[in-house]
């Protein structure tokens, strides 16, 4: 079990953050990048496994900039408030607390970040402009940021049956970034990993892309 700390960022102001120390002598550190949902009990839990599987892990509450505490569940009104948080917080916010949240947790070793949905944009983006290995989730918003070149090595997932991340973005991806691991997982939907929401988690998916999250992060985290 983890537990919560407040973390400095770029600006005057604090924010919260859910720590998950690795069992043992850390690999590297983690930070784990929320969907639009807040650092909700299955972010939360996400964090727990990282720190099981040896990698210290923080995951930032973005929103405590605008709303402390925010813990939304999955259904359509919660759906479209934290739309409505991550387009007032924006995605330049989000980079520089990945970066404060990194440094935080710098005695871990080597540092590495990973997203989903949102946060696999925000994963995404720590990669180009932080250069940290980032590992990105059916981030639908990566589109625009792919003519830019990551500065660390970036490993995407996606599911196929993702209605808002269709095939030629996908393709896109692929072509655009040709050096980068671009994986996509037949039967799988949009927040494939969510193994809390039935409806949404596809097991095998899941399993498979933790297996390759993991043997990216044991690569470039624990031995570079």
């Amino acid at each position: 079990m983890g537990k919560h700390i407040n973390l400095p960022t770029s600006g005057t102001q604090c924010i919260g953050a859910y720590l998950a120390e690795a069992h043992g002598k850390p690999k590297g550190g983690l930070v784990v990048i929320q969907e639009i949902f807040g650092v909700n009990a299955h972010v939360r839990s996400v964090a727990d496994r990282f720190a099981a599987m040896g990698y210290t892990t923080v995951a930032p509450a973005f929103f405590d900039h605008l709303e402390t505490d925010v813990e939304l569940e999955y259904s359509d009104q919660s759906m479209a408030k934290g739309r409505q948080l991550v387009m007032e917080l924006g995605l330049d916010r989000a980079v520089e607390d990945v970066a404060s949240a990194a440094e935080a947790i710098q005695s871990a070793g080597k540092i590495g970040s990973v997203g989903y949905c949102w946060g696999g944009t925000v994963a995404f983006l720590s990669a180009i402009r932080l250069g940290l290995p980032s590992v990105s989730y059916y981030g639908a918003r990566n589109v625009p940021f792919l003519g830019e070149q990551p500065k660390a090595p970036v490993m995407f997932h996606f599911g196929e049956e993702d209605k808002s991340i269709p095939p030629e973005m996908v393709a896109k991806h692929r072509e655009m970034l040709p050096q980068m691991d671009v994986y996509s997982y037949p039967g799988a939907g949009h927040a494939f990993n969510r193994d809390i929401d039935p409806s949404h988690y596809h097991q095998p998916s899941a399993e498979l892309a933790l297996q390759r999250t993991m043997a990216f992060f044991d690569k470039y985290l624990a031995h570079a």
